[in-house]
């Protein structure tokens, strides 16, 4: 749990920093500095700084940061010490995919259950995972402690499963529809949108390839 006070700008860079620990604990890196990981990372030293500061530091003059303990503390920070359940919402190409991701269920990312409409999938396993009906939803957010709903359906489906998903007690989505989810304030939702990403990168290719232009015409 984090202090409420803290940005959601720091919160965001915590998985990066988490996931780059992770990587440097499996290699037997026992320390590091600020400065080291700057490197890795292609960020200031003084940013991480600044950045663990805002959660008491964790480092020693001269020593730099324990591993094994600021990868822990970090998990910590974004709930990673306790398990969270979670059901898929949409059995199609993309909820297939995320179902059969491993990196969940290596982080505490239990998934109880997927669901669809489409009657074909039901009672199918996707990846180990039972595609349920719709209709069963409710009841089995309850009967599972579900924390968690991902939402892999297209826009059009989302603002009215988003509603049901409220009613039936979810407060935290994870939704990858083409299309921002508004939700009350008890409500948390993380909208991810994979072509914004492909278009960002598009724009950097155009930004690159004039910058080159650019510097050879000046040589």
């Amino acid at each position: 749990m984090y202090r409420s006070d803290i940005s959601k700008t720091v919160i965001s860079r915590l998985p990066r920093y988490f996931r780059y620990l992770g990587e440097l604990k499996d290699k037997g890196t026992e320390r590091i500095s600020s400065g080291e990981l700057s490197k890795l990372m292609k960020v200031t030293a003084s940013q991480i700084r600044q950045d663990l500061n805002n959660f008491g530091g964790f480092g020693q003059q001269g020593y730099g940061y324990n591993v094994e303990y600021l990868y822990d503390e970090i998990g910590k920070i974004l709930g990673l010490d306790r398990p969270h359940n979670l059901i898929i919402c949409g059995a199609g190409s993309l909820g297939t995919a995320l179902a059969g991701n491993p990196d969940f269920i290596n982080r505490g990312f239990k998934i109880r259950g997927m669901f669809d409409v489409d009657p074909v999938k039901i009672g199918k396993f996707l990846h180990g995972i039972e595609v349920h009906s719709n209709s069963e939803m409710d009841e089995f957010i309850r009967e599972n402690d579900i924390d968690i709903a991902v939402v892999a359906v297209p826009g059009e489906a989302a603002e009215g499963l988003k509603d049901k998903l409220i009613e039936y007690g979810i407060r935290a989505i994870w939704n990858f529809s083409n299309t921002d989810l508004n939700v009350p304030e008890d409500v948390i939702v993380e909208n991810v949108h994979l072509l914004d990403s492909l278009m960002r990168l598009s724009c950097d290719i155009d930004s690159y390839a004039a910058k080159k232009v650019k510097s050879n015409g000046k040589g």
